[in-house]
């Protein structure tokens, strides 16, 4: 099977997360930083999947922004030093992290690459001959993610917010799926 970001989340999002979670959303910037899959969880905390499809793209996951914190006093002034970023244990807002790939292309040794020891890490595997609708991988969790005992509950409101653009990418999703048949007849 080739991999790709989208049958990488669809497998996360409909094998492991779909019974726990209410609101599943893809590409998701809600939090301040990128998520590829961000769930919320029946007991409306914010779970972020990170989907990577190669080593070298999950090894430079921790130069990103969710990882570092800056001072709020922190400015580009000339003339003025900059104080050394804050190694983040979570991404803010976020409950639970976990990093989502493929495990032909797992090392363990791979886990001293993570940008936080508090990630988990589930891999997916192409199982030959079983290509049901329902079960075309299997997900394993090769380390849990361990919970941030910071992290806020979401208020109805920002659940709501959330589900509004859930409900928005799904239009806009069917909307592109007219598009492409019209193309294709």
């Amino acid at each position: 099977m080739t991999w790709s970001e989208s049958s990488i989340a669809r497998a996360i999002a409909l094998q492991t997360l779909a019974r726990k979670c209410v609101v599943l959303v893809d590409n998701c910037n809600w939090t301040g930083h990128e998520c590829d899959v961000l769930a919320v969880t029946t007991d409306l905390r914010i779970i972020d999947v990170e989907v990577k499809i190669s080593r070298s793209d999950l090894k430079a996951d921790a130069k990103k922004g969710k990882w570092w914190s800056r001072s709020a006093s922190w400015r580009e002034w000339a003339g003025e030093t900059r104080p050394d970023p804050i190694a983040r244990v979570h991404p803010p807002k976020v409950w639970k992290h976990y990093y989502a790939l493929p495990s032909d292309i797992w090392k363990p040794e791979l886990l001293d690459c993570l940008p936080s020891k508090a990630s988990g890490v589930l891999l997916l595997r192409d199982i030959a001959g079983a290509r049901s609708i329902n079960a075309p991988v299997v997900v394993t969790c090769a380390r849990r993610a361990k919970p941030n005992p910071d992290a806020m509950r979401l208020k109805p409101e920002h659940v709501m917010d959330i589900a509004r653009l859930a409900n928005l990418r799904m239009w806009e999703a069917r909307h592109q799926a007219e598009k492409a048949q019209r193309i294709a007849a």
